[in-house]
């Protein structure tokens, strides 16, 4: 573990350190974004956070190829070159977005390009298999179709979740870590090739140092945002972390432990809450005939401030159905305990009684329906 804790700790410490740099840089260059009607902050926030936490990736990478321990990694590879290029690009596209707002078509094109070099480079989906359904190997036209989409549909769900003061970060961190825990454990029992050769757990404990590092500057109330940049960059790097193991790997079990080793469905079940939120902003939005790319406030983490919770309640029962979930995965992964969901659907009860009961949420119920009865009746 001493090569992973390194690696952590410099991705972590590089883009705390760098975050105050990028925010002295926005206000220097006008890169602020001043509030809005799709947006919840009521004061102006720099915007390049995402440079920070882009350091924070080059650091982290950095390092690592001077540690012993990750050699194998390094060598007789193209995927760390294929990785970081796609990195670059990604940033770029959301940096650009960031300052200028590109057109939805050329920032899809953007990224598009990233992931088709991604996979180009040996980053790509070579066999799907769902649980209970079975396996298949996709042949050598359709791997980096399936590869691309992947990359896309990942960044484009975390960018959609980033709504939120240290939403986006937090759940990305909580994902992250669960994921190399994942793959760890995979490594393990033997279903995965050797750990000392495959860069996905590094990728994933780059990804937390980089959440972890910003956090600090992006909790309520948020001195910086990760921006565009930011959030595309952290779901490209997810999803080339799940694709090198979900994507490569013709293993699995069978009985009732084969769902916790089916690696591509893993992936959706920790990032479930981005998942979801993008669904169905997706069917949404073809129900208005508006284009995908366009914001609005109807994202899950709207909807809990409408009912009547606050910034940071929103954030922290949203980061506890990520944990929830998250849990969901590790724990019969590691303990064999097939009847493990059932304290963790006593926790989902919990916090989705907590979603609709607190308090806070009851007076704005009541208010509102105050209101519907009487509208001379003035509302706080």
């Amino acid at each position: 573990m001493s090569g992973y804790l390194i690696v952590l700790a410099v991705a972590g410490g590089v883009t705390l350190l760098s975050t105050p740099l990028a925010r002295w840089l926005s206000f220097r260059t006008g890169a602020v974004v001043p509030p809005d009607e799709r947006r919840v902050h009521t004061r102006p926030l720099p915007v390049l956070g995402g440079l920070a936490m882009f350091l924070g990736f080059l650091a982290g990478m950095g390092v690592a190829t001077r540690i012993e321990q990750f050699d194998p990694v390094f060598e007789g590879t193209s995927e760390p070159l294929g990785i970081v290029i796609c990195a670059v690009i990604t940033f770029l596209v959301g940096q650009i977005d960031d300052v200028r707002e590109l057109s939805p078509p050329a920032k899809m094109a953007g990224q598009v390009l990233g992931a088709s070099l991604l996979s180009l480079l040996g980053v790509t989906m070579l066999f799907f298999r769902l649980p209970f359904l079975g396996f298949w190997s996709l042949s050598p036209d359709l791997a980096p179709l399936v590869t691309v989409l992947w990359v896309v549909g990942m960044s484009t769900a975390i960018n959609y979740i980033d709504g939120l003061d240290g939403l986006a970060a937090g759940i990305t961190a909580i994902a992250a870590g669960s994921f190399a825990l994942y793959s760890d454990r995979l490594f393990d029992q033997g279903l995965l090739p050797n750990e000392s050769n495959s860069i996905s757990p590094l990728l994933a404990v780059i990804v937390l140092g980089m959440c972890v590092g910003f956090l600090p500057w992006n909790l309520h109330p948020a001195r910086i945002m990760m921006g565009d940049a930011g959030a595309l960059l952290l779901g490209m790097l997810m999803a080339a972390s799940t694709l090198l193991v979900g994507g490569q790997t013709a293993e699995g079990t069978s009985g009732t432990t084969y769902f916790f080793f089916a690696p591509l469905v893993i992936p959706l079940v920790i990032l479930g809450v981005p998942i979801v939120d993008t669904a169905f902003s997706i069917v949404r939005r073809a129900a208005k005939r508006s284009g995908v790319m366009v914001r609005d406030k109807d994202h899950l983490h709207h909807r809990l401030m409408r009912i009547g919770h606050g910034h940071r309640r929103a954030v922290f029962i949203l980061w506890a159905w990520t944990a929830l979930l998250s849990g969901l995965v590790l724990l019969p992964v590691y303990t064999d305990a097939t009847n493990a969901i059932v304290p963790f659907g006593m926790a989902g009860l919990a916090i989705a009684l907590y979603t609709v009961l607190h308090p806070q949420v009851r007076r704005q119920r009541a208010d509102q329906l105050e209101l519907d009865l009487d509208p001379e009746v003035p509302v706080d």
